[in-house]
């Protein structure tokens, strides 16, 4: 019984060695075909074009976005860094002066920081709320005048300081939601061209009866070249917009920090 055994084991050995080396041989034979491994072994930028109409389509909007989406990236990160360093500028200038009025006097030039927003419109308020003079009714007996200039209501200060926040965020976020929707649309459009080009890729198959790479490459390379430029708008979009989201609240906790400061020299000084 031994012999037969190890008999056996010998022949399966040998069955399996020669299927091995037929497989080898026809993946080479596949290599060496001109219409087969021997354009993607190029490895030009030319072969990776998609074909189809449909795959260039949206090749072409997926760039579209792109390229739309790297200009507000560029163009929101140069507004950010000129609107933290005139912010700066502001604050400084603000903290230094004696009088809202040397303050205003600043206004025009540091328009960028969204400070000055707010500046404006509390001091617009507060202005408008110390020329009403008390005691100026006519009567036999008028008040004296006030010693000092007084706020009628704080809280009409806090919700003009609060609003012009909020035109302020408005400002800041705009254009930003773009990269929003590119990152969530993107993949989505990258996938459709995917599965049109498995849609080819099938249709190919079943003209020719056969499953060489000549019928089924150009539709899975076109699949596969939509689904990267979906990740390659998509990534950078996702990324930006959470770093440009974060920037923006940093703005909004400077824009409250300096709301209570205002509020603090107005309540210190006119009431």
């Amino acid at each position: 019984m031994p012999v037969p055994a190890a008999l056996s084991q010998r022949r399966i050995s040998s069955v399996a060695e020669v299927r091995l080396r037929t497989l080898g041989v026809r993946l080479l034979a596949l290599q060496l075909q001109p219409d087969g491994g021997s354009s993607l072994a190029t490895g030009n930028a030319i072969n990776f074009l998609p074909r189809s109409p449909v795959a260039i389509a949206v090749l072409a909007l997926l760039v579209l976005l792109s390229i739309i989406s790297w200009g507000v990236i560029l163009y929101k990160m140069w507004t950010f860094r000129r609107s933290a360093r005139q912010t700066a500028q502001f604050l400084d200038v603000f903290r230094r002066s004696q009088k809202f009025s040397e303050v205003q006097a600043v206004c025009q030039s540091l328009a960028a920081s969204p400070l000055v927003g707010l500046f404006q419109s509390g001091y617009t308020e507060l202005t408008a709320q110390l020329r009403q003079t008390p005691g100026a009714e006519n009567g036999p007996n008028p008040k004296p005048a006030a010693p000092r200039p007084t706020l009628k209501s704080l809280p009409a200060v806090d919700r003009s300081l609060l609003r012009a926040s909020t035109v302020e965020v408005n400002k800041l976020e705009k254009r930003i939601p773009f990269l929003a929707t590119t990152a969530s649309i993107a993949p989505f459009i990258g996938l459709f061209g995917t599965v049109w080009g498995i849609i080819v890729a099938f249709q190919a198959i079943g003209v020719t009866g056969s499953t060489n790479l000549a019928a089924v490459g150009p539709g899975i390379a076109d699949a596969l070249v939509t689904t990267a430029a979906g990740l390659f708008t998509a990534i950078p979009a996702v990324y930006f917009y959470n770093q440009l989201t974060n920037r923006v609240k940093l703005f909004a906790s400077d824009m409250d920090d300096f709301s209570m400061e205002f509020l603090n020299i107005c309540e210190r000084n006119f009431t």
